[in-house]
């Protein structure tokens, strides 16, 4: 953000600094308001106006121009929200007594189901990790932690040592907003774990000195001995995708929505897979009932008596 633009600057900054301490957003999450945040400055100050003195009329007027700009609804929604939460928290902290954007409805962004490949493509995929080395067993247990468990891939990687229960195979998963939850670890998931961390496993990347004791905590390393990041456990899942031709099909994300449809198609319960998943609503969870729309069809006319002639 540019220096002068003074006390518009420093509310933004005030904001950003409290959605870290406050509210324990990730800095992905962080980084995202920033850069919608920064638009809609460039925008005011652009305009001759301040963030202290805008009325509803300029905030319906930054929205139009960000349509006529051919953003994508679900991009100015983004940008709208990061806005109202701005004001927001302006509200709370007495810089502002009236949020301009309370009444402004914000375009509506269709829900689109996730992407989920069939149980037999997720068995293909798993089987496609071949041999005993050291890579594959981490990728072998990077993929059934993954499919296993439902955790995104920053939790995965973020896993330390201390966090595995491996009596009563639970780990402990750090989600969004710092927040803890407890999750069950599968036989084939726990197997996996357990074969790469030995000797002939995790052993053979352990250096001979640590860098850092956030290294030498992780249970996913890289060959050189670092902790696994985003990025490195994104290249594994996409390895293997690309292996059995699932190709951009398949993301880390995609083994979450699989964990999910799969077990909701098996009869687990909404509110279980919510807890599993670390959803914060239950509505976020519920999108996952319309992935098996095809399962409930099929159930359907295999079941009734007056389904098919």
């Amino acid at each position: 953000m540019q220096d002068n633009s003074g006390i518009e600057d420093s509310a933004i900054l005030d904001f950003l600094l409290w959605l870290r301490v406050e509210k324990g957003r990730a800095d992905s999450t962080i980084a995202a308001y920033k850069r919608d945040l920064e638009k809609f400055l460039e925008w005011v100050t652009g305009n001759g106006l301040s963030i202290q003195s805008l009325v509803e009329n300029d905030v319906i007027a930054f929205l139009r121009d960000l349509q006529s700009m051919d953003y994508s609804d679900s991009t100015i929604t983004r940008t709208m929200v990061s806005v109202r939460s701005l004001f927001m928290f302006m509200d709370i902290e007495g810089l502002r007594t009236i949020n301009p954007t309370k009444s402004i409805e914000l375009p509506r962004v269709p829900k689109g189901l996730p992407k989920a490949i069939s149980e037999e493509e997720v068995n293909e995929l798993l089987a496609a990790i071949e041999g005993d080395d050291p890579v594959a067993r981490r990728d072998r247990a990077i993929l059934e932690v993954l499919y296993g468990t439902g955790a995104r891939i920053t939790e995965l990687v973020s896993l330390s040592l201390g966090d595995i229960d491996p009596i009563d195979h639970l780990l402990k998963v750090l989600g969004k907003g710092n927040k803890e939850r407890i999750v069950p670890v599968g036989t084939f998931a726990m197997r996996a774990l357990k074969e790469w961390l030995e000797p002939a496993g995790r052993g053979c990347f352990e250096p001979e000195i640590w860098k850092s004791r956030n290294d030498s905590e992780a249970i996913f390393l890289n060959r050189r001995g670092g902790r696994l990041t985003r990025q490195g456990g994104w290249g594994v899942v996409k390895k293997y995708g690309a292996k059995v031709g699932l190709g951009s099909n398949l993301s880390p994300h995609t083994l979450r929505h699989c964990c999910a449809t799969h077990m909701l198609e098996h009869g687990a319960d909404i509110r279980t897979v919510q807890e599993l998943l670390g959803h914060a609503s239950i509505t976020t969870t519920q999108i996952y009932t319309k992935v098996s729309r095809d399962k409930l069809i099929e159930s359907y006319r295999a079941a009734h008596p007056r389904a098919l002639l």
